[in-house]
């Protein structure tokens, strides 16, 4: 049975709308976001490992290699089996820090430009010709079913198909942030049509050819060597060595990685991939060697590479012939999309834009909209790679290996990673060191020969046969030497090289153990590192990053903080790190959001980062570390926990700690205001804290002030902390201690005002007698105007009776004011007489039986004045005359004198006998 090359192609075509409409439908919201977030969607993306090389080829590799075939699925299970220690720190670093593919960790890590190139030109000569793989299994399959030659337009379209579906489905987005929910749900469905058409092609292989389980036992009987191929070779085969391949291959191409971490939308869904992952693999395992003896039994005319389609042919039927060649057609498309995705990726953010950014002299107008452009175009230029490596291929077989030989490339990456995640001391000239090491072997051993047999290179020269390893397995033997060559650099150069200061940072910050920052932001508001950056990256991009930065922080326009600025420009790399990977994202943060390293750290900053670590560190510490940490977190809290407003500053007058009871009593919430200088605090705790803070004084009493609208008194009382490692000249920290005293300064004001209240009650009698002489007087008076005529004499009286009445108003308003003294008064300080205050006391003193019986001499001088609260100043007077009265015999003097003394003080005596 043969086909007609148009029905095959029609049903590619059609395959691949269905794909197109699929992805669209979930970019569009028509299909829910939750399938997206599924973690079985996540775990069927996953299954992009399994190329065509695995639907094909592992039915061909069974043949050779036996149940050898199993290591490139138990190396994946292995891997997804240490998801906690291995798949989850990548995970967390990648989201963390915006990572979008294998370059940029690198990168990331050993701090270094040619890190990143060298990864990234690393996997274009691995991967690339891995991808005309692709290519040329969907050609050799419609050869097969066809049993003609396949016009290599074919395979020019199919290429072109590919590159417009990763344009519009994995290239829609500038930001690593925004993932791509229509790539994802493709990927899953084409990862279920591989699994499905497999799953149909097994089932016939044993139930339509064989005649079901019995059947094969007894074909097994009769041909006992089948099942001796399968044991034979893993006694001596190369089965450690696949199964190392194959676990670097898990996580570490250039597609799994995009897969598992760069397109992972739940982070949680990756615990559910620990075990469905592998789950996955075997079931599309199970039907391998069932089609290998179908295959066998029944001479499907084909290379065992191509029983799959071979039986299906056998079967008479077209709708599963279809469902197989669509399944292998699948299994291509899948992989040249996703692996040309990462390496578009890689060769932007290391080839491409460091070169755009060092020669360009000015910002780009629109740089979201360039690197999508220039995205789009390395997406064609990878796939076309592809293509022109395929036609070599088609003229030179035997670069099939190349699979393998893409899995030896790809595993020169794992003593980086071994670094990167456990062994902090690692230095970026031990992994350049050993990658170029290891690389050089993996070029002469495996890729040059291969080169050579086909005809394409003549070196003349073979690596392995020098080596005396010409009996070996060129992948036993390349695999071998180049991690050999490539481990003993990378560690013997780190061992001998030295860290700088970033690589510091950087590994501390691979183990959650980031150092805390050094310097303060030179600019000083958001609206300044708009500013700066616009002349790196253009004005919209600035803002819009910016923009996102502070949504990120849940931070406002007008933060003027500098720890959480400094927050804002962590945030602002980090954000641009997925935009344009993460070392030109440093570069142009350094370059335009500048800090100043002069200037001391602030020691909020250092507590919240030494806080975070240990917050995160907590479980594994031990010993007397656990002990101590244990301390810290007591005595912390101890004093979040004082009834006592406490507000802690650092050195250079910055927030530190501002506890509970002092959020109580201003209303500033401490995480809000933790780092803020004092002098930038809401009034009146701006103005108040930082001069007190910068007097001499150790306490001050008493201080009446204005708290959300209500009149409160505190004292306030600090203590320096003084550092015993410092020099004498830098400035210590210091601990605010806050009381309230509004309560007991409310009753020391009532019981006052209670004891004026009798005060006045003892002063009743003379008051009555001041009054009754004056009113004696008024009614005398207006009795002899009654019959009085003479107008001299009437204006006379009238002024004597008007004199009397100011007197007693004298009096009862003398008496009101001294009787309304006790309460807190709320008019501001104002210039008083002296001498009017105490000729006021005077008046109330001589109410009192005793006061008439003094003499008072008030010798103040009248020009004398000071600012005060003129009612309570005479209630002081009041008090003092009252005191002398009670001291002195009837007819002593009492005398009250004032003089101007140094620096605007007065002094005041009052003297007696």
């Amino acid at each position: 049975m043969t086909f007609e090359l148009w029905i095959l192609f029609l049903a590619g075509v059609a395959y691949l709308l269905v794909l197109f409409l699929i992805a669209y439908a979930a970019e569009r919201g028509l299909i829910p976001s939750r399938v997206a977030r599924h973690p079985l969607t996540y775990v069927l993306s996953l299954g992009v490992y399994a190329t065509s090389w695995s639907y094909y080829g592992s039915v061909g590799f069974a043949q050779t290699q036996g149940y050898n075939f199993l290591t490139i699925y138990l190396g994946v299970t292995l891997a997804f089996a240490l998801t906690p220690v291995l798949l989850m720190p990548i995970l967390r670093l990648t989201r963390e820090y915006q990572l979008t593919s294998l370059a940029d960790l690198l990168a990331f890590r050993y701090r270094n430009q040619l890190t990143g190139v060298l990864v990234t030109l690393f996997m274009l000569v691995g991967i690339v010709p891995y991808i005309s793989l692709q290519i040329l299994a969907v050609t050799a399959s419609m050869r097969s079913l066809t049993q003609a030659a396949t016009p290599t337009a074919l395979a020019f379209g199919f290429c072109v198909t590919l590159i417009v579906f990763a344009i519009l489905f994995g290239a829609r987005h500038a930001s690593a942030r925004e993932k791509h929910e229509g790539l994802v749900v493709a990927i899953a469905f084409e990862s279920a049509v591989k699994l499905l058409a497999l799953a149909i092609v097994g089932g016939f292989a044993v139930f339509g050819l064989f005649g079901g389980f019995d059947g094969m036992e007894r074909w097994l009987a009769k041909t006992p060597d089948a099942l001796t191929q399968l044991y034979q070779p893993m006694q001596q085969g190369p089965w450690m060595t696949l199964l190392l391949l194959a676990f670097a291959a898990a996580f570490l191409l250039p597609r799994q990685f995009h897969m598992t971490f760069t397109e992972n939308i739940e982070p949680r869904t990756l615990g559910y991939a620990a075990w469905g992952f592998p789950l996955l693999m075997l079931l599309i395992n199970l039907p391998i060697v069932p089609v290998l003896w179908a295959g066998r039994a029944f001479q499907a005319g084909t290379n065992p590479d191509y029983y799959v389609l071979g039986i299906a042919l056998q079967s008479g039927s077209g709708w599963l012939t279809i469902v197989a060649f669509l399944g292998g057609v699948s299994a291509a498309s899948a992989m040249m999309i996703v692996e040309t995705l990462a390496l578009a990726a890689m060769c932007l953010n290391h080839l491409v834009l460091p070169m755009s950014f060092l020669t360009r002299a000015a910002a780009y107008d629109n740089l979201y909209q360039r690197l999508l452009w220039w995205r789009r175009f390395l997406i064609a230029v990878v796939i076309l790679a592809g293509y022109g490596f395929y036609l070599l291929l088609e003229s030179n077989q035997g670069l099939v290996q190349l699979g393998l030989i893409s899995f030896v490339a790809v595993a020169q990456f794992l003593p980086g990673i071994v670094g990167l995640l456990f062994w902090s001391r690692a230095t970026r000239a031990g992994f350049i060191g050993g990658l170029l090491g290891g690389g050089f072997i993996w070029l002469f051993v495996l890729l040059a020969p291969l080169l050579e047999n086909s005809g394409i290179i003549h070196l003349g020269f073979n690596l392995q046969e020098w080596l005396g390893g010409a009996a070996d397995s060129p992948i036993v033997f390349g695999t071998f030497w180049s991690l050999a060559i490539n481990s003993l650099l990378f560690v013997g150069l780190s061992v001998c090289t030295r860290q700088s200061a970033e690589e510091m940072d950087a590994a501390r910050a691979c183990v959650r153990g980031a150092l805390p920052p050094r310097g303060v932001v030179a600019a000083a508001s958001p609206e300044q590192f708009r500013e700066q950056l616009a002349r790196m990256v253009g004005p919209q991009t600035a803002a819009r990053e910016v923009r996102q930065a502070l949504a990120d922080l849940a931070l406002t326009d007008n933060e003027r903080r500098p720890t959480q600025l400094r927050r804002l420009r962590e945030r602002i790399e980090r954000n641009l790190s997925g935009l344009v990977g993460p070392l030109l994202a440093r570069m142009v943060v350094n370059d335009r959001l500048q800090l100043d390293q002069g200037s001391r750290l602030a020691l909020a900053d250092t507590v919240r980062n030494l806080e975070e670590h240990l917050e995160d560190s907590r479980s594994r510490l031990q010993g007397l570390a656990a002990e101590l940490d244990a301390l810290r977190r007591y005595h912390r809290q101890t004093l979040q926990e004082l009834p006592l407003p406490v507000c802690s500053l650092g050195p250079e007058r910055e927030v530190v700690i501002w506890n509970h009871a002092m959020e109580r009593l201003s209303g500033l919430a401490g995480a809000e205001i933790g780092g803020a200088g004092l002098a930038a605090l809401p009034e009146p705790w701006g103005a108040l804290l930082s001069g007190f803070a910068d007097t001499r004084e150790q306490h001050l009493y008493k201080l009446q002030v204005q708290i959300r609208g209500r009149t409160r008194w505190l004292n306030l009382h600090k203590a320096a902390i003084e550092d015993p490692t410092a020099m004498a000249y830098v400035r210590s920290g210091m601990v605010i201690l806050v009381e309230d005293q509004t309560e007991r300064q409310t009753l020391e004001s009532e019981l006052a005002h209670a004891e004026r209240l009798a005060s006045i009650g003892r002063l009743a009698a003379g008051v009555a007698h001041e009054i009754g002489n004056p009113l004696t007087g008024i009614a005398s008076l207006a009795q002899n105007l009654r019959d009085e005529n003479d107008r001299g004499v009437i204006d006379e009286s009238v002024g004597l009776i008007q004199q009397q009445i100011r007197r007693i108003a004298d009096i009862v308003q003398s008496l009101v004011t001294f009787a309304h003294g006790g309460v807190p008064s709320q008019r501001p300080v104002a210039p008083v007489p002296l001498a009017d205050c105490v000729e006021e006391a005077v008046r109330l003193v001589r109410l009192s039986r005793a006061g008439k019986q003094a003499n008072f001499i008030n010798r103040c001088d009248p020009d004398i004045e000071l600012q005060g609260d003129r009612s309570r100043l005479v209630q002081v007077f009041v008090n003092l005359l009252t005191n002398a009265c009670d001291a002195s015999q009837p007819g002593d003097s009492i005398e009250v004198g004032a003089a101007l003394e140094a620096d605007d003080f007065i002094r005041i005596e009052v003297r007696d006998n």
